[in-house]
Formats: structure tokens, sequence, C-alpha cells
């Protein structure tokens, strides 16, 4: 597992919230980092990409409406996406104990994350001591060398030792514990991507009504059995219908309403 965990590890680091390399936040950590794709990532490196997927999909509607201002990180998406996921492929457990896992480690991984900033600060303390020297080599070391190796410390060690030693651990593990604990863990891993869906409808809906469409989709899915594909047509259907067919503001229909005056009476 060295090779596996080394490579996890790394990819932890480069889709990091501060780490630059993968065309800065764009390739690292809106796309890696996406547990979607990192579990596609890791179910490639760990030889088993289906439970990976299905992992990452499940991961990913739970944090699907996180949003970090202000560099506030109520959970460590980058942690979630590699090392928890890793280890809930290695445990064999199914998609409902990996994203209670996730959910664990990614809240325990802010620790990290706030270790990191406190640690940038210091180097940013040791940068701006440089620039009153006029010291260049000294601006340039703390302001882009140490702190990414801080980084990549505090994101390659703890994901390589996890999935490394993991590896032996974590099935044994997950097999001793009681059924009511597996139980808990499979209802709470159950009822995590609902309140991911439920907080992001939250964010995007501002008419209450609205709410029709998804229950449509719910309902296609559920009791018609649709597959995604379907789902999508059926989707953009409801859309191009409510596009052309909404009232339309009362202000544009009394303007539309005089120029049409103005054209009969010329």
């Amino acid at each position: 597992m060295i090779i596996e965990a080394t490579l996890i590890g790394i990819l932890c680091y480069l889709g990091a919230l501060s780490s630059p390399w993968l065309l800065g936040l764009t390739g690292g950590w809106y796309l890696i980092t996406r547990p979607l794709i990192s579990g596609m990532l890791v179910g490639i490196i760990l030889g088993d990409i289906k439970t990976g997927i299905m992992i990452g999909v499940a991961v990913q509607a739970v944090y699907i409406a996180m949003v970090t201002p202000g560099g506030s990180m109520p959970a460590d998406l980058n942690f979630v996406a590699y090392p928890a996921i890793a280890l809930g492929i290695l445990s064999g457990k199914g998609p409902e104990v990996a994203v209670a896992l996730a959910a664990t480690i990614g809240i325990a991984g802010t620790i990290l994350f706030n270790a990191m900033m406190v640690l940038n600060s210091f180097w940013n303390h040791r940068a701006d001591v440089a620039l009153e020297r006029g010291d260049e080599r000294g601006i340039y070391l703390n302001s882009a060398i140490w702190p990414q190796v801080t980084n990549f410390v505090l994101r390659f060690v703890p994901t390589f030792i996890a999935v490394y030693f993991g590896a032996q651990y974590i099935s044994g593990f997950m097999d001793s514990l009681p059924k009511i604990v597996l139980s808990t863990m499979n209802v709470l891993g159950g009822i995590l991507p609902a309140v991911g869906i439920a907080i992001l409808l939250k964010q995007i809906i501002k008419n209450y009504t609205m709410l029709i469409y998804f229950l449509v989709g719910f309902v296609c899915i559920v009791f018609l059995k649709l597959n995604m594909v379907a789902l999508v047509i059926v989707g953009s259907l409801l859309a191009l219908i409510h596009y052309n067919y909404k009232p339309e503001p009362q202000q544009t229909a009394n303007a539309k309403s005089v120029v049409d005056d103005d054209e009969d009476e010329f």
C-alpha cells in the first residue's frame, strides 16, 4: 500500500485550498477535491472504481451546498475527498458507512486546517521582518516555500498514515463494531445526503412553489423508475415550459401595453 498511500497523499495536497499547482483553485479545490471526482481517482488507485464512484456520489451530496465564506471551514472537504473516501472503500461496508466516516473525518480535519492557518501567520510575520531588512530571499522563502511545505506536510502525512495503516486495520475494526453502531452509521449515512440536498434547495429556491419541480423529479426516480438521462429530458422540458409561459412582471406588461397602444394610434 506504499504506492497507493503516496499517490492519494499527493492528490490530497494538490487539491488543498491553498495549493497553487493545478491552476490554483480551479484545478485543485474546485475540481479534484470534489468528492465525485476524488472518489473516481481514489477508486482507480485502490482498484475499485465502481465503489469509489458510488461513495463519491454519496459524499458529494452531503457537501454539495458547503461554502467557505471568509476562509471559514465548517468541514475540511479535502480530507473528506481523499483519506475519508479511501477508508470508506477499504472498509468494505458500503456508501452509507463511508458517508458517516467522511463526515467525522471532515470535521476533525478542521483542526489541521486551523493549525495550518496559524503557521501561515507565523510565516507571514517572518516575511514582514525580511521585507523590513530588504532580504529578498527571506521574503521568497517565507511567502512561497515554507507555507507550501507546511501545507504539504499537514496534508500528505496524515493521509499517508491513514491509508497505509488503515488498509490493515479498518476492515477488521469495522467488523468488530457492534451491530447497533453499524446500524446507526448506516442510518446517519443515509440521512446526511438528504440534509445536503435540503441545504442546497434552501440556498437556491427563492419561491417555495418551485419545490414542486423537485418533487416531480423525486416521483420520476422513485415511482416511475426513470434513469438519469430520461430525468434530464423531463427536467429540460419543465424548464422550457416554465421559462416560456411564466407570467410577465407587471411593469414589463404595462410598458408593452403602452407600446401596443402607440402602435395602434399610429
